[in-house]
């Protein structure tokens, strides 16, 4: 019992420093934006990244979500982190661009989904840059729905909210990814 006491002593001091450069941002201190985006930049470049797949598309994503962020700062209430509540905003404003570049994310009711196999993942060890750059050169759609999935932990009824799509829809662009991914990988030898 004296742990748990310890950790949640501890996990307030956490939540607290956070809350005071939010509350500090909410008074217009640049100097806390500024903490604020020390704190969180990299992580959301990633984010934004993996989704819109340019660095200058991502970075450009980057300064519209923190400038969003710190100009609705009265909005965030709270109920959850800054961190994440600031990750959805990235991730809005990423599949924003791609919507903007037409990409179309089709509706698949009545497809078969090919069952993945337990033994994939574990069987296929792959180097990180070369996974890297195979994602890169996936489809839009397929991209999006594979790195909400597996990088940002997002499950399929999340994802179609998210898209705008049916969740089998989200089930179907997933294993399709995984499929061309695959595709990719076995082309280069990996």
């Amino acid at each position: 019992m004296s742990f748990i006491a310890n950790w949640k002593t501890l996990e307030t001091v956490y939540i607290d420093k956070h809350v005071s450069l939010v509350n500090e941002c909410r008074q217009g201190n640049r100097k806390a934006q500024f903490e604020i985006y020390k704190l969180y930049a990299k992580a959301m470049y990633n984010v934004a990244l993996r989704i819109v797949n340019f660095g200058d598309e991502a970075e450009d994503v980057l300064q519209e979500a923190f400038l969003d962020a710190f100009t609705r700062i009265e909005n965030f209430r709270g109920d959850t982190t800054f961190g994440l509540w600031l990750k959805q905003i990235v991730i809005n404003k990423s599949i924003n661009y791609l919507r903007k570049r037409k990409v179309e994310f089709v509706n698949i009711e009545e497809v078969d989904v090919i069952q993945e196999s337990e033994n994939e993942e574990e069987e296929l060890e792959w180097r990180v840059e070369e996974i890297r750059e195979a994602i890169t050169q996936l489809p839009d759609r397929y991209r999006v729905v594979l790195t909400l999935y597996l990088f940002e932990g997002y499950d399929h009824e999340e994802i179609a909210h998210i898209l705008k799509i049916s969740e089998s829809t989200s089930r179907t662009q997933y294993m399709r990814a995984k499929i061309k991914l695959n595709g990719l990988l076995v082309k280069r030898g990996v």
